[in-house]
């Protein structure tokens, strides 16, 4: 396995693998000069239906025959890909763990600013589902 991400050219008119660059919105690869570059070699450009893009943990399906370019991405990008090329159900709970994610953001602050306004920590447990002991264990 690889740790960069592939655009590849399919011959397969119906591509199946892999997705779209252009589904992911901007992509800081895309501008760079050897992937202008690739794409001018090969005759494409970045809207073209053959052109898709996959995560490293897939480029093992890649044909053989498939012209092929590994392209780094950032964290965030890569986890647009991930997100993108993910089955249905899967895609929809990485949707939640990003939620819960975001949620949980700053939970250690948000618990301190309660009790230090005066939010008795049984009543923060209470509103968060925090373990009173977790809740408890903040305020020291």
């Amino acid at each position: 396995m690889t740790d960069d991400a592939y655009l590849v050219l399919l011959n397969d008119p119906a591509p199946t693998l892999g997705t779209p660059p252009t589904a992911l919105g901007d992509l800081a690869c895309m501008q760079t000069p050897a992937v202008r570059a690739w794409l001018d070699a090969q005759g494409v450009t970045a809207s073209s239906p053959a052109l898709r893009l996959l995560p490293p943990e897939e480029t093992q399906a890649i044909p053989e025959d498939a012209e092929r370019l590994p392209v780094p991405l950032g964290e965030e990008e890569l986890s647009r890909l991930r997100h993108r090329t993910a089955p249905e159900n899967v895609a929809r709970l990485e949707q939640e763990l990003l939620a819960y994610r975001s949620c949980t953001d700053g939970r250690e602050a948000l618990l301190t600013r309660a009790l230090a306004a005066g939010v008795p920590a049984h009543r923060v447990a209470e509103l968060t589902g925090e373990d009173l002991t977790a809740v408890k264990a903040v305020a020291h």
